[in-house]
Parts: C-alpha cells; sequence; structure tokens
C-alpha cells in the first residue's frame, strides 16, 4: 500500500496555517490594543515585544498557499477565486501595519500618531479580512465542477462577517495575554483587565459558532451528533470549558515579575482546539461543501517531488522559530528592551 501524499499535504498546509494563527494571531492583537492603550510609552513596549520575531510570522502563511497551489491546485483556483476581494484586503492591511510597524520609531514625534493609526487600522482590516475568508470558506465555496461558480461578493453573509468579528476577538485576547507574560507594571496590570472581558467574548463567539454551523449545514450535525462520533468528540468541547475555566482563573492570579505564562498558553489551546474542531467538521473536503482533498490534489508525483523540499526546509523553519523565541523569551521593561 502506498504512501497517501494528499493527506501528508493536507496535514502540512493545516499546520502552516495554523502556526501562522498562532503566531501572527498575537502579532496582529498588539495592533487591535493600541486604542486601549493610548500611552506612548506602553505602545512603544507593546512594539518592542513583537520586534525581535514578527518578521517571520508571515513565513508560515506563505507557506501554506504555496503548499496549497503545488499541493491541490483545484482548490487554489477555486479558493481565491471566491475570496479574491477579502484576501486582497487582508494583504492591503498586512502592508499597511508592516510598514507602520517599521516607520513609527523612525518617525518624527508630531507625526508618529499616523503610524499608530496606520499600524491599527492595517491590524483591524487583516484580521476581520482573514475572520471573513474563513467564515466564507466554512460557509461553501459554489463550484460547478473543477471552477468556481459563485459571485465576487458571495462572501458578504451573516456568517462570514461574524466570524470575521469572531477572529479579531481571538486575536484580541492572543495579544493581551501575550503582553501579560511578556510585560510588567503598569501595562501588565491593564492588560488582565482587557483580558477578561475579550476572553467571555470569546466564548461566546464560540458557542455561537459551534450552534450556528451544525444548524446550517446538516453533514456537520451528523459529524457532531451521531453515535458513536459523539462520543469520540465529546473531549473537544470539554477541553474547550476546561481550558476557558483555567484562563479566567489564571488571570487573577497574574504577578509582573516573573514571565507568567498560564494565560497565554491557555489562549493558544482555545485557538487550538477551534481549528480542529473547524478541521473535524469539514474533513476530508479541502473546498466545502463537495471537493474533497483527492479531488483536488495535483498528480502523486507533483506532490512528491513538492514533498521532498518542504519536509527539507520545514525542520529549518521550525527551528528558526523556536531559536528566535528562545533567545527573546523574557519580559520588556520599558524604553529598556529586554532583560
Amino acid at each position: 500500500m502506498g504512501i497517501d501524499t494528499s493527506i501528508i499535504w493536507a496535514v502540512i498546509i493545516f499546520f502552516a496555517v495554523f502556526m501562522y494563527v498562532l503566531l501572527d494571531g498575537f502579532d496582529l492583537g498588539i495592533g487591535l490594543l493600541f486604542p486601549f492603550t493610548p500611552k506612548k510609552r506602553d505602545r512603544d513596549t507593546m512594539m518592542n515585544t513583537v520586534a525581535p520575531v514578527w518578521d517571520g510570522n508571515e513565513t508560515w502563511l506563505v507557506l501554506g498557499g504555496e503548499g496549497l497551489l503545488a499541493a491541490f491546485p483545484v482548490a487554489y483556483s477555486i479558493i481565491l477565486s471566491g475570496l479574491y476581494l477579502p484576501l486582497v484586503f487582508m494583504l492591503i492591511g498586512l502592508v499597511f501595519r508592516g510598514v507602520a510597524f517599521e516607520f513609527r520609531f523612525k518617525a518624527k514625534e508630531h507625526e508618529r500618531h499616523l503610524w499608530d493609526k496606520a499600524f491599527i487600522g492595517g491590524s483591524v482590516v487583516a484580521s476581520f479580512f482573514q475572520g471573513v475568508s474563513l467564515g466564507a470558506f466554512l460557509d461553501g465555496i459554489a463550484v460547478s465542477g473543477r471552477s468556481y461558480a459563485g459571485g465576487a461578493l458571495d462572501w458578504i453573509a451573516p456568517f462570514p462577517l461574524v466570524a470575521g468579528l469572531g477572529v479579531m476577538i481571538a486575536y484580541t485576547l492572543l495579544g493581551a495575554t501575550w503582553l501579560i507574560m511578556k510585560t510588567e507594571g503598569e501595562l501588565h496590570a491593564r492588560m488582565v483587565q482587557v483580558a477578561r472581558p475579550f476572553a467571555l467574548m470569546l466564548l461566546g463567539a464560540i458557542v455561537v459558532v459551534s450552534i450556528w454551523t451544525p444548524l446550517r449545514d446538516p453533514a456537520v450535525a451528523d459529524r457532531w451528533f451521531t453515535f458513536p462520533n459523539t462520543v469520540f468528540l465529546a473531549p473537544v468541547p470539554i477541553l474547550v470549558a476546561a481550558c476557558m475555566l483555567l484562563l479566567l482563573r489564571s488571570l487573577g492570579r497574574g504577578r509582573g515579575k516573573e514571565p507568567f505564562r498560564l494565560p497565554f498558553v491557555m489562549a493558544l489551546a482555545l485557538i487550538f482546539l477551534g481549528y480542529s474542531g473547524m478541521a473535524i467538521s469539514i474533513w476530508p473536503h479541502i473546498v466545502p461543501p463537495s471537493i474533497s482533498i483527492w479531488e483536488a490534489a495535483s498528480p502523486p508525483s507533483s506532490q512528491g517531488f513538492a514533498l521532498v523540499g518542504t519536509l527539507f526546509i520545514l525542520p529549518i523553519i521550525l527551528m528558526y522559530t523556536a531559536w528566535s523565541y528562545w533567545v527573546f523569551r523574557g519580559k520588556v521593561k520599558a524604553d529598556a528592551g529586554y532583560h
């Protein structure tokens, strides 16, 4: 029995997109938190917590996109055709925040507020349209044969727009818990206050999506609520509840002197569980609700050829990412950088 390279590639793409969501999620969350921290000193500290590592986060998005093109070209053409506008808006937001990130430190004092606004706007646009793209993807993409059959504005629908708000909430929580771990003093205390309501809002968003999705799609309802699947999948909602409880309890126990990691770890766990639930709901479709990974796959020889290079470069990316976060693992002092 041969190796099913389509499954391997599906796992790689799932992993790459998940790593992007985790690593760039709290990065985008920093921009979403700027309106809650008007002081220049606090904003500089927030930027310094991600300055050494943020450039490499988009590597995972590129890997996921290029992997989709190489391994599942049919899915790539359909998904990009259906989500062309929200993905373009997302990229515009990423460009704005990237430029603002670099320029705000170089700007004159009276011009800095313009780059702060660009950083906030870019973070909002990028986060919202990432969620819209995800929601439109889960909502189902109209397909005729092997081509996109919908319109340019099909993504403007209730579920994608709610998903956009949900992703903004999740990224804001990730950013707040990251800053709880990386900062101290007044900023640390402020982020604890901000994280609590956003944790509750994220729980509400998870509940809404968890109810809405099976009501909208009978196939998803069958996946989650028929025996024995209900027994096998029960750990997912149980773990969501447990992680949320630990997150809320841990937010009352933070101390500013040592890196306080539990809120950030629990926020990451919630994102992982939500992402896993999404994958469980749509598997094995790569273009919901009709095209499976095998129907969208490129020839096995093409997948195998691309897989050789990917399996070579993937450990290097992982080692570099782990090393960079290890080197800059300490807290960040205001006006002083890492210590």
